[in-house]
Formats: structure tokens, C-alpha cells, sequence
């Protein structure tokens, strides 16, 4: 049975990838760690501990104190508050990142997971169907990290035989945890405010596309290529992966559909730029053909989901208060 160490589980991502690998494997088999215990859900759920992702030795610690021998690595400072903090974004993506494939190369691990991001890509980046191997000139500081790392990824793997696997993520929706700095989460932002307020002020203009998916989708896919035989991944960089591409009109009308009285104002502000340099859809056939990657939820049935999922929650916590 394999022991697992999650690196930054307190995180949007790395919460709900805990809690799946933990009803997966059994919450003694998996290990959450961040650099403070404020996600409490995460603390109280099973094994926790107190990590900074750019401290080697204390890394190297938990992994021998608890016999792991696969790491998810998924701390990270994202692409609008990497823009504000740009040496303290490569500080912790690069070191942390260093920090795991050495302790790979040096045998103390085994397998690796690290995820990269749409971020890779920049304004010269073919923009629709955005193919898996093509131009990458990355104009933010986290896009910056994320192509060093993918690179870095690929090198450890073909010097070291270092058993590392990475996709790009597109956005991720989700319900059950706020976004956390990052471009793409106007689409998390606009349910709540839909539930709540009936109207939202997106900082995005309109008909700006982009590639998203829906965080149960984003789970299974990073089980799955954690699951798949080593022979079958064939890219060690980092997969293309796709579900769905929306822009903010289309989500609003999506979500109007499920509650009518809800209004929408447009205000963009320096993340439109951002938004900008990105590709508007992916072709991710690579990750489908090597790994037998599929997504299930389309804009519907995502919206669907999201507001039924948020209603019951806000209902809940009115009836504590």
C-alpha cells in the first residue's frame, strides 16, 4: 500500500484531492500538510502536518517519519497574486518543486505529481485548440514557473528516470472551497454572488473565453494519471487537459437559466490582460489517447450542480446562525 504525502493540501485543489485519496486509500495512507493548519476540515480529517514546501530537510523528515513513497505536490502561488509577489512566487514554485524531484532522484520517493497550468501559454500561443506541443512565451510570473517546471520535470525524468506526471490545468470550478488568486476565478465568484447578491460585477470583459473545468473532473484526472502504468505516460513535461471553454456571458446565461432575477455588470481589471495571453480552448488528445482521459461535466450541468450544491450550503450555515 502506498503512503502519500500531500504538499499544500489546504489549497483549493489540494483539499478536495485529499479528501478523494483519503476515501480512496483510507485516511491513514494519506498525509496533508500545508504551512498552516487554518483549512480545519483538512487538519481534522486524518493525518496532518505543519510543512513549508521550500524547506528540504523538513520535507525529507516527513517522508522518512512517515514512509512515503508518492508525493503530491500542489503548493503554489498563483497567477494575480504571483504578479504582486513575483520573487516569492519563483521562490516557493521553483524550490518546492526542486526540493520533490530531489528527493526522487535520491530514491527517498518514488512517484511524483506536479501540476502545471494553462499558464504556460502567452499571446503567441496558437489560441484556439491550443495543441500539446506549440510556441510558449508565458508573460506572468506563475506562467513563468510553471514552463521552468515543466521543463525541469521532463529533464529529471530523462536523467534520473525520476517517475514524475503533470498536466495543465485549465481553471477549476468548485463549491466546496473559495479560489485563491488565480485569473480564472470569476467563474467560482459569480455563483455565489448569483446565490446571494442576484448580481455580480465580473472582472473580465464579456466575451473573454476561456478553458475551465469543473473540480470533480480535475480530481479524476489527477488520480488517473497518477493511476495509469508508467509505459503509458508518455509526456513528461506536462498533458494538455480540457473539458470545457466558456465565456462570462455564457456562464451568466447559464446560470440565469437556474435563477432569472440574476444580473451581471462587466469592470475588467489588470487580470484581464492576464486572460488575454491565454488560450481560449485546448486539444488535449494526448492526455485521451495515452492515459484514456474523459471529462464529464459540460456548462449545464456544471451551473447545475454549483447552485444546488451552494443553495444547501448557505442554507445550512443560516440555520447555525
Amino acid at each position: 500500500m502506498s503512503k502519500v504525502l500531500i504538499i499544500g493540501a489546504g489549497g483549493q485543489i489540494g483539499s478536495e484531492l485529499t479528501y478523494k485519496l483519503r476515501e480512496i486509500h483510507g485516511s491513514n495512507n494519506i498525509v496533508a500538510s500545508d504551512i498552516n493548519c487554518s483549512n480545519l476540515d483538512i487538519v481534522n480529517s486524518g493525518c496532518f502536518e505543519i510543512l513549508d514546501a521550500k524547506d528540504y530537510d523538513a520535507i525529507k523528515n516527513c517522508v522518512e517519519k512517515h514512509t512515503i513513497d508518492t508525493i503530491y505536490l500542489m503548493a503554489a502561488m498563483l497567477s494575480a497574486t504571483g504578479e504582486k509577489h513575483p520573487m516569492m512566487a519563483w521562490d516557493l514554485n521553483m524550490n518546492s518543486l526542486f526540493h520533490v524531484l530531489n528527493l526522487a532522484k535520491e530514491g527517498f520517493i518514488k512517484k511524483v505529481f506536479w501540476p502545471s497550468s494553462i499558464a504556460v501559454f502567452g499571446p503567441t500561443t496558437p489560441s484556439i485548440n491550443t495543441p500539446q506541443h506549440t510556441i510558449m512565451e508565458p508573460t506572468t510570473v506563475y506562467g513563468i514557473t510553471k514552463q521552468v517546471g515543466e521543463r525541469w520535470c521532463e529533464y529529471y525524468h530523462k536523467q534520473y528516470g525520476v517517475d514524475v506526471r503533470s498536466i495543465r490545468y485549465p481553471g477549476i470550478i468548485s463549491w466546496k472551497t473559495l479560489p485563491g488568486g488565480g485569473t480564472t476565478d470569476y467563474a467560482v465568484e459569480i455563483y455565489h454572488k448569483a446565490i446571494l447578491d442576484k448580481t455580480y460585477e465580473c472582472f473580465l470583459s464579456e466575451e473573454t473565453k476561456l478553458p475551465m473545468m469543473f473540480m470533480d473532473d480535475a480530481i479524476n484526472a489527477t488520480i488517473n494519471i497518477m493511476q495509469a502504468p508508467s509505459e503509458n505516460i508518455k509526456i513528461r513535461s506536462s498533458y494538455n487537459l480540457a473539458a470545457i471553454s466558456f465565456t462570462p456571458k455564457e456562464i451568466f446565461e447559464s446560470i440565469r437559466a437556474q435563477i432569472p432575477d440574476f444580473s451581471m455588470t462587466y469592470n475588467p481589471d489588470f487580470r484581464q490582460a492576464i486572460a488575454d495571453s491565454w488560450p481560449k480552448s485546448i486539444d488535449d488528445t494526448t492526455a485521451r489517447t495515452d492515459w484514456n482521459w474523459k471529462h464529464k461535466y459540460n456548462l449545464e450541468l456544471m451551473t447545475k450542480e454549483m447552485i444546488s450544491q451552494l443553495e444547501k450550503k448557505y442554507a445550512s450555515s443560516e440555520k447555525m446562525h
